[in-house]
């Protein structure tokens, strides 16, 4: 590797996301959202009609995926644009979370966007959020965080971001696909779901983002003084 990383695996609804900006933001470093790679390109197969189980026009679509991320203005989110296409309310819904699932399996689509992936760590450093970051895209990476939380938890917090937006969800429902993206996540031949080895592994069930934030920013200073 060529600049230090720091990796944030784990489930969906942990709290990667949010604390992988925070540390970003902090620490000045680039930040790698792998899962949004896996939805744009299940956003890609929906829009050019490939089917989800073939296997090689989604590996294609992978390696030819015309995507942007553009840094927002101060508080603003990234935009991400498909194609031309600014897809960034598209790209968070449960809809595209379920395509980004199931292209996710597709071997020869993770092979396809590994070394894209890699190329995100330049100096003078990376955050990378994902389930495979530590495992198998940035093994050596300098810091692993495995961030978990209980389904039911996991559930909650979706069901308010939800809510908040004036989306209409059932509880039961969502708890339902997450358990169910758990199982294709953790169960898949390819890059499973599962700790890093060394990794430090943080349960947020019962834990504030704040909390969390600081434990990592306090081991990440411990471990890359010179950043």
């Amino acid at each position: 590797m060529t600049a230090p990383v720091i990796t944030i695996d784990g489930p969906s609804g942990s709290g990667k996301g949010t604390l992988c900006q925070a540390l970003s933001r902090e620490l000045g470093w680039h930040l790698l959202d792998s899962g949004a790679l896996y939805r744009l390109v299940g956003l890609a197969a929906e829009k050019h009609g490939v089917a989800l189980d073939y296997a090689a026009g989604l590996a294609d679509l992978a390696l030819a995926l015309d995507v942007a991320f553009i840094p927002g203005e101060a508080g603003q989110p990234t935009r991400v644009l498909l194609e031309g296409e600014d897809v960034g309310v598209t790209l968070r819904t449960e809809h595209t979370g379920h395509l980004a699932s199931q292209v996710a399996v597709v071997p020869a689509v993770r092979d396809a966007l590994l070394q894209r992936q890699r190329d995100f760590a330049q100096s003078p450093g990376l955050v990378a959020d994902g389930r495979d970051m530590g495992t198998v895209v940035f093994p050596e990476a300098g810091l692993k965080v495995f961030l978990t939380a209980s389904a039911e938890a996991r559930a909650e917090r979706r069901y308010k971001q939800l809510k908040d937006k004036g989306e209409k969800v059932k509880i039961g429902a969502l708890l339902k696909e997450i358990e169910a993206r758990d199982a294709r996540d953790s169960q898949r031949e390819v890059a499973p779901l599962k700790p890093a080895d060394g990794a430090l592994i943080l349960d947020s069930t019962d834990l504030g983002i704040e909390e969390v934030y600081q434990r990592v920013l306090a081991e990440a200073r411990a471990r890359f003084v010179a950043s």
